[in-house]
């Protein structure tokens, strides 16, 4: 999954991306499973990515050498998704890695964006 934005917007404090299992909402009770959400968190400079399976999110992973975003400027986003876990790629550079939570990857079929980005490609 690739995804290009143009820039975000000033005012974004934050955005997130979700790979989900279904159509259901984050604020359903229980959620959708989802693979992986990375969160974007602009004050604290954090880049956060997590997963919920059967109902339960699990703990946060916070660790990156780096905060990869600066306002107003353009970036690009690249999920890969490979045998044991997601690469997350930022402007072509690895960031982190996510080891898959979620048993069956087929059932991965709803992408989610939430935040003030102005996206210009997804692919």
């Amino acid at each position: 999954m690739k995804c290009k934005c143009q820039d975000c917007n000033p005012l974004c404090t934050s955005f997130d991306i979700s790979l989900a299992c279904g159509y259901g909402t984050v604020d359903e009770a229980p959620p959708t499973d989802v693979a992986l959400e990375l969160c974007a968190m602009f004050e604290d400079l954090q880049f956060l990515r997590k997963a919920c399976v059967s109902g339960t999110w699990g703990d946060a992973e916070k660790l990156i050498p780096y905060f990869p975003f600066i306002e107003d400027q353009p970036f690009l986003i690249e999920v890969h998704c490979e045998l044991l876990r997601f690469r997350v790629f930022v402007d072509g550079h690895q960031l982190f890695d996510f080891y898959h939570r979620v048993q069956s990857l087929l059932d991965i079929d709803t992408l989610r964006i939430n935040g003030s980005l102005t996206i210009t490609k997804l692919g």
